[in-house]
Formats: structure tokens, sequence, C-alpha cells
């Protein structure tokens, strides 16, 4: 297995330090995770950045705030509406790119949709784990991640947000800091999406509804492109199908 470059770090709009890294060389591609992951899970663990860089591309992968290897505020004002977004285009701003493509993962896949939103330039978008209601109307899961945070250990086992708690112990995230994201999430309207020309893959595990309707997604999107691998919201990413699903649109 190829190895990643060792972590680096930007100051973002507001100072508060964006981890990144890299693996391989070509055309740049930035992949941003998920709510609770980190690049290194969401990314890397299970091989999809390799088999990505395999096709020829510069894979650089950043840690949301409040995530991995980035700063993990706990002041509110670290918060403000669409701060993913702007630690986004920082980090589009600091590395120089021009020429470049963009994707994410459920939360990830949000914060694509919201820097194409806000002037983001991508040659090719991928919305992983996304559904249409995911991006027009933010706030639906918003109380489920709440009660999740603010619950923790109090939870019934085997049930969605026990799930969701133990994935949250296995990256060793900051509840305090994660509930600040909830208040980062910004809609993007309809008429939005229906701007964004541009070859767009959306690719969703065959048993995730978390986010709406990934279909609708595509099919609301001018150029967009539906395609289904096995899973659910968290299973599909350990699933080589999602490394390879991002790979052959990339390189096609």
């Amino acid at each position: 297995m190829t190895e990643p470059t060792a972590t680096r770090f930007l100051p973002s709009f507001d100072n508060h330090c964006i981890a990144w890294r890299e693996l391989g060389s070509g055309r740049p591609v930035v992949l941003i995770h998920g709510y609770f992951s980190d690049a290194a899970t969401n990314w890397i663990r299970y091989g999809h950045a390799e088999r990505i860089a395999a096709a020829g591309f510069r894979v650089i992968m950043p840690d949301l705030r409040a995530h991995g290897e980035s700063d993990r505020p706990h002041d509110a004002a670290a918060y403000p509406p669409d701060a993913l977004t702007r630690d986004g285009h920082a980090l589009i701003e600091h590395l120089g790119l021009t020429d470049y493509d963009l994707g994410g993962y459920s939360l990830g896949a949000r914060t694509v949709a919201r820097m194409i939103a806000t002037g983001a330039r991508p040659r090719r978008a991928i919305f992983a784990g996304m559904g249409l209601e995911g991006l027009t109307d933010t706030h639906r899961r918003v109380d489920h991640f709440r009660n999740i945070l603010t619950r923790l250990g109090q939870h019934e086992r085997g049930s969605p947000e026990w799930l969701a708690e133990a994935f949250l112990k296995s990256t060793r995230g900051d509840a305090k800091a994660l509930l600040g994201i909830l208040s980062t999430f910004t809609d993007t309207p309809l008429a939005a999406l229906h701007g964004f020309d541009l070859p767009a893959l959306v690719v969703a595990g065959v048993d995730d509804h978390d986010n709406g309707s990934a279909q609708d997604l595509a099919a609301t999107l001018p150029q967009g492109r539906y395609v289904e691998v096995p899973g659910n919201h968290m299973s599909s990413v350990v699933k080589p199908e999602l490394g390879a699903a991002i790979a052959a649109f990339l390189a096609g």
C-alpha cells in the first residue's frame, strides 16, 4: 500500500488550522469526508484513495474542522453557517488549484455542494452518500445528531444512535466540537443545484436513505450520473465498490 504524505496544516479564514494529507500524483482531486469521520477513516483505511491515486490522480484529503487532526474549537463563534465551505475554499486557494475535481461523502458531499454554490469551479464533482433532501433541507437530520451527541452512553444497543456513537468512539470524536458543526449547516436551493452544470457522480449504497433520494439528486443535476454500490450509509464506506466507482468516473 502506498503511504499518504505526512499531515500538513493551513490557517483557515478565522485562523483555525485545517489538516490535510495527499496520496498519488497527477490531476488533483479534493475528497472531503463525512460527519464523525476523518480523511484517514473515510478515504485511506479502506483503500479508496489508493485506488483513485492508481488511476492517475493526486488525492487531496482534508480533515474538516472539529474532525481528525484539524482544530476542534469549543467556541460557538468558530461554527458560523458555511464554515466548512469557507475552509474548503481556503484549501483550494492555499494549494493554488485551478483545474481540479471535487468530491465528498455525506457531510463532505454537502460541503462540495456549498462550495460550488459559493463559487468553486471544479471540472467534475462527486456526491457520495448523499440524496437530494440532504442538500436542500440540511436540518432534517440535526435533531438526530444532536440527540446522539447530547445523550452519549444512553442509546439502545443496536439502534442507529448507538451505532453512530460507536463510530464516534472509533474516530475519537470530540462531541462538544462536533455539536458546533450542526450550526454550520446551510441549505442549497433547488435552483442552485439546477445550475451545477458539470459532470457529477452521485454514488450511494443501495440501502442508504439517510439523506433522501440519491436518484433524485442525480436527476436534479444537469449532468448527474447515479451509481449504486452495496451497503447502507455506514457500511458502503468500507466497500471497495465505492472507491472503484469514484475512480472509474474520474478516469472516464
